[in-house]
């Protein structure tokens, strides 16, 4: 175990050979891979989000694919379609499935929300149930497989943004904000200069695997636990612990999901930090990136500029951890 364990700060190392900063965004990710779940992605374009997923995967030795969403993409193009082949010594003709992008370890979904409802819909069902449906039969999903979806804020136009239901599939909603002046300058230093060297590739899917199973494992106090499942019901407006800010400004709070990933993101974090056991920082640490996209906001927040993690920062002041 202790041999896996270290392979996570190696892993980390072989992607800062191609990723400047964005250290919150490389532990965010990591930590939806080790809980098993999916992330989505939000940065205005030329951060990085490609870079990332792409050397994520190198370094990972995982089967890696990239799909532009666009408004004429059809399911099929993404799941897969049934081909007629002819065997030209008996003439018998036959349909054979032939496997879409999905069909592989590490997907990157770039721009989501520019594709219709109807497509969007057909991913998700592979995210949430590992699985592809056609022609009467299932297809099982490599392991491990994890999306990365991205989206662009500021455009509008031409989009579908996703439902509230399906923005609940995804583990976490990772922010990709702009680098320091420092960073931004050794990133047009590395990039504009030679080819860069190749990233290591330090793990495996089989390493992957075990230390998802391992996530499962790590320890989570009934004081910690309670506190989530304060967090995650004070979200709702009505309830009785809820704070002001969720009166003003939420219109519908998270369901019991958000608690079940805070709960395996919180012991992720702890894992990837080489502790057995997940704290009070692990749980603060997330509660954004876990509740963010599953708050339902009102016309009052927009009117006011209030996002969100301002809710979830007012609800972290409001119902404090218990003590150690």
């Amino acid at each position: 175990m202790a041999g896996r364990l270290g392979k996570l700060d190696d892993l980390k190392r072989a992607i800062a050979t191609a990723i400047v900063g964005q250290s919150d965004v490389v532990d965010q990710l990591l930590i939806g891979l080790l809980a098993g779940g999916h992330c989505l992605l939000e940065g205005v374009p030329g951060l990085g989000k490609t870079l990332l997923v792409r050397t994520l995967g190198e370094a990972l030795e995982l089967d890696f694919r990239r799909v532009q969403f666009t408004p004429d993409l059809m399911p099929s193009d993404i799941l897969g379609t049934e081909l007629l082949e002819e065997d030209h010594g008996t003439g018998h003709r036959s349909f054979r499935f032939q496997q879409g992008p999905v069909f592989t370890n590490l997907l990157l979904a770039d721009e989501l929300n520019r594709t219709p409802p109807k497509t969007q819909a057909a991913l998700l069902e592979a995210m949430q149930e590992k699985t592809v449906s056609y022609g009467g039969k299932t297809y099982q999903l490599p392991r491990p497989f994890f999306v990365l979806a991205t989206q662009n804020p500021l455009e509008q136009a031409g989009t579908y943004p996703l439902p509230e239901a399906q923005l609940d599939r995804f583990l976490l909603h990772v922010r990709v904000g702009y680098p320091s002046e420092a960073e931004e300058r050794d990133i047009l230093s590395l990039t504009t200069g030679g080819a860069g060297g190749a990233v290591p590739r330090v793990m495996g899917a089989d390493d992957v695997l075990a230390l998802q199973a391992w996530v499962r494992d790590v320890h989570l106090s009934d004081d910690m636990l309670g506190w989530i499942t304060a967090l995650v019901r004070a979200t709702r407006p009505g309830d009785a612990a809820a704070p002001q800010a969720v009166a003003d400004y939420v219109r519908w709070g998270a369901g019991p999901r958000a608690g079940q990933s805070l709960v395996l993101c919180a012991k992720a974090r702890a894992l990837l930090h080489g502790r057995l056991a997940a704290t009070r920082d692990d749980i603060a640490a997330l509660a954004a990136p876990v509740m963010r996209h599953r708050l339902l906001m009102s016309f009052a927040a927009e009117a006011e500029g209030k996002s969100a993690d301002d809710v979830v920062a007012a609800l972290l002041a409001h119902l404090p951890p218990p003590a150690a």
